[in-house]
């Protein structure tokens, strides 16, 4: 519950390679939670160490305890309590290829996550909470991220102080707007900070944060929907701002 993670400055990821990962990143663990099914397990029990090493609890459970922690029939084996983590907005300082995305009133868990996932795809810098949005440490929230959770920095402001920000913002700020005039393909977003600006799923980016924008741009459709989800249209936007920087060249 929502009023109890800000209480314990808490959230809960699902599944071992999960866990691993945030380990590997740096997140505070709080608590290790597995099923007894996973006792044995060599990775579970290298995990355990790990966390109390970290001074944290490990605590083995029953299905049906975890059944009712996750609300899954099927649960993972393996849930871990960490600290919630947001970087203060004053220390995004944007250098040349960066790319941060802020939203405005984001409401919808799936999309806020799924915009989280796309920004680590890309190799983005991280989101901007703007305004009464929804958690971004909510379970269905850090679901839909897929792990990207751990990987993307998440900022919280109000509208003010981003305006406030937004001036000294050193490169190009683009929103999305149905009366943007600019085909987004048109734009060149090469070799300077970019600011991706999108709106609340309703109602779009309202008057003072579309004033904010160098550019309003669109995404042209030809059928008979008369906009798209606020994770795909930002997805959509993603690639084509970071469309320079992604090769299919082998990572490893």
């Amino acid at each position: 519950m929502k009023k109890f993670r800000d209480q314990q400055n808490a959230f809960i990821a699902e599944g071992l390679k999960l866990v691993i990962d945030a380990l590997d990143l740096g997140w505070t663990i709080k608590t290790l939670i597995f099923a007894k099914s996973a006792l044995g397990n060599q990775a579970v029990e290298k995990v355990a160490s790990r966390t109390v090493a970290a001074s944290g609890d490990v605590l083995e459970v029953s299905e049906k305890v975890l059944s009712a922690i996750t609300r899954r029939d099927n649960p993972q084996a393996v849930v871990g309590v960490f600290s919630q983590k947001y970087l203060p907005l004053k220390d995004v300082r944007p250098k040349n290829g960066d790319v941060w995305v802020a939203l405005d009133r984001v409401r919808d868990p799936g999309n806020l996550g799924t915009v989280m996932r796309t920004v680590d795809a890309v190799g983005a810098k991280g989101v901007i909470l703007i305004g009464d949005t929804t958690d971004p440490f909510a379970v269905e929230t850090v679901r839909a991220t897929m792990g990207s959770v751990f990987a993307v920095p998440v900022v919280k402001t109000t509208p003010d102080a981003f305006l406030v920000w937004r001036k000294g913002f050193p490169g190009l700020v683009a929103g999305t707007h149905l009366k943007g005039a600019v085909d987004y393909r048109s734009v060149d977003f090469s070799n300077k900070p970019v600011l991706l600006l999108m709106g609340n799923e309703q109602q779009g980016l309202p008057d003072d944060l579309a004033a904010s924008c160098d550019r309003l741009l669109r995404i042209p459709q030809a059928g008979r929907a008369d906009s798209l989800n606020l994770a795909v249209a930002t997805g959509v936007m993603l690639f084509e701002i970071r469309r320079g920087a992604l090769t299919l060249e082998d990572r490893s």
